[in-house]
């Protein structure tokens, strides 16, 4: 009698070995928990919004495909974001749809990607995915962007794709202009600029998109409220827009977002009042953190902040136990030896959190 394979031994035998290799992206369970660790807003939606919320998804017509591509709410994006008349726009779902499609679309045979480390870690999950050569070029050690790093990468690489997180992810801080310029007019490739914290940030270069031929500005609308949409979107020369647009899905976007996303955008004086307040909550945060004994924590220009702690597994585990869920960075790269990452909550979010610290270094 011949032995059949089973499912594993044909899975060993057939999934590429680099994604054998690979563990999935943990997204933590955070039932009942106060969640201090995705980024997102922490304000629900006031009654009289939510109210025109349900009106736009009530006509929304489920039987039908939604707009293949998504004009009403590329054109409310355009509106609330003064994106330059001469870019042009492709949405995705999730800046990570895009980061993915942008990836593929230049993973030509032997490219390569740069990008500084630590940062968002699905640029390099993406390099991967696509079969692109990735080189990651180390920050400093105060977290900056290191300009003649980055050149001589660029020099030696020849990179058709380079990210920049604009603030940077996971460290919150705020790159030195002039050295993004450096990297823009080193760049033979295209450069992508992820925005996604630019409502925290008061800092852009969505202005400068027709300065850098090669610039593309990401951008998501997760951190203002909508996290729950999926909707990422991303400017650039229409030449660059017009070959992303190939590789993007049919019917890529979901037609409640379609319907839903133009009404928050509408809420202008809402979504602004939000980041005020998270921006004023992160200054409260930062202080009171400044404060902990055992706390190191790192400028932010996000609505996130980063810490350094004497034992970060240790204290992660702490706060998960009072209900409170945070992202232990530690291990993830030298640079972030014992950091966690902590989303600006409500001031009661932040309060508890404080609570909990204070209980964990009197233990």
């Amino acid at each position: 009698m011949i032995e059949r394979a089973t499912a594993a031994d044909i899975v060993a035998a057939t999934v590429r070995p680099e994604i054998l290799a690979l563990t999935k992206y943990a997204v933590a369970k955070a039932a009942g928990m106060i969640k201090l660790d995705a980024m997102e807003s922490p304000f629900p939606l006031p009654a009289a919004v939510r109210a025109r919320v349900a009106a736009a998804a009530a006509d929304v017509q489920v039987n039908r495909y939604p707009d293949g591509d998504a004009d009403a709410l590329k054109a409310a994006l355009i509106q609330a974001f003064a994106i330059p008349p001469t870019a042009q726009v492709i949405l995705g779902n999730g800046s990570d749809e895009l980061i993915q499609l942008i990836t593929m679309s230049l993973a030509r045979p032997g490219a390569a990607m740069v990008a500084p480390e630590p940062s968002f870690e699905m640029y390099r999950m993406d390099a991967l995915f696509a079969g692109m050569r990735y080189a990651g070029v180390p920050l400093r050690a105060d977290f900056a962007l290191d300009p003649d790093a980055m050149e001589t990468a660029i020099a030696r690489e020849r990179p058709a794709l380079i990210y920049l997180a604009y603030p940077n992810n996971p460290t919150g801080n705020l790159f030195d202009r002039a050295a993004v310029e450096r990297v823009l007019r080193a760049a033979p490739g295209l450069v992508v600029i992820d925005e996604a914290y630019y409502a925290f940030a008061d800092a852009s270069f969505m202005p400068r998109l027709t300065e850098f031929p090669n610039l593309l500005v990401l951008r998501t609308v997760s951190k203002i409220g909508m996290a729950g949409l999926r909707l990422g979107y991303a400017a650039a020369a229409p030449e660059w827009i017009a070959q992303f647009d190939k590789v993007r899905q049919p019917y890529n976007l979901n037609a409640m977002t379609q319907a839903v996303a133009p009404v928050l955008l509408a809420e202008h004086d809402l979504l602004s009042g939000w980041a005020a307040q998270l921006k004023a909550e992160r200054t409260r945060l930062e202080t009171a953190l400044s404060g902990v004994a055992g706390v190191t924590v790192f400028p932010t220009r996000t609505n996130f902040v980063l810490v350094r702690v004497p034992d970060a597994p240790r204290w992660f585990e702490a706060l998960r136990r009072a209900g409170i869920l945070v992202k232990n960075r530690h291990g993830v790269h030298p640079l972030l030896e014992h950091c966690l990452r902590i989303t600006v909550g409500t001031p009661d979010e932040n309060d508890a959190l404080l609570a909990a610290l204070e209980a964990l270094i009197g233990s």
